[in-house]
């Protein structure tokens, strides 16, 4: 005996929408993999050293209350949040600039924004703990 009419469309049904829900998955991972590399850290503590050196605006983009309880020396906080709103205070758009947050994460994204709005000379030094000291 065949199953009803509507068991067999259903049964279709359920096996579309699995195959939706894989594809929508895999974009999903795709798309974290994607910002992940586009955002990973993209120097080595010698060139942020010799960056510096040689005049490089160092921004550290964590919150205030982070910047408060310790920074690299000389740096400006401007946090992650506020840098669309500050964006002036970066000045020229070939300038040199390190940005460095806790981990990487949010001076990636930093640096992602200010890459699209033109700034050529930006390095995402990673962490305040990956700085040269």
């Amino acid at each position: 005996m065949s199953p009803p009419f509507h068991s067999s469309i259903l049964r279709k049904w359920e096996l579309k929408l699995n195959k939706n829900m894989i594809y929508i998955l895999l974009i999903i991972v795709v798309g974290i993999l994607v910002f992940f590399l586009k955002n990973r850290i993209t120097s080595n503590p010698d060139e942020v050293k010799a960056k510096i050196a040689s005049g490089a605006m160092v921004v550290d983009v964590r919150t205030v209350g982070e910047y408060q309880s310790g920074h690299y020396p000389g740096a400006l906080n401007i946090p992650v949040d506020q840098v669309a709103k500050r964006v002036s205070e970066f000045g020229e758009k070939d300038k040199p600039i390190i940005v460095y947050c806790a981990s990487g994460g949010r001076s990636g994204s930093a640096k992602s924004y200010l890459e699209s709005i033109g700034y050529t000379n930006i390095t995402n030094a990673g962490g305040l703990n990956d700085m040269p000291r």
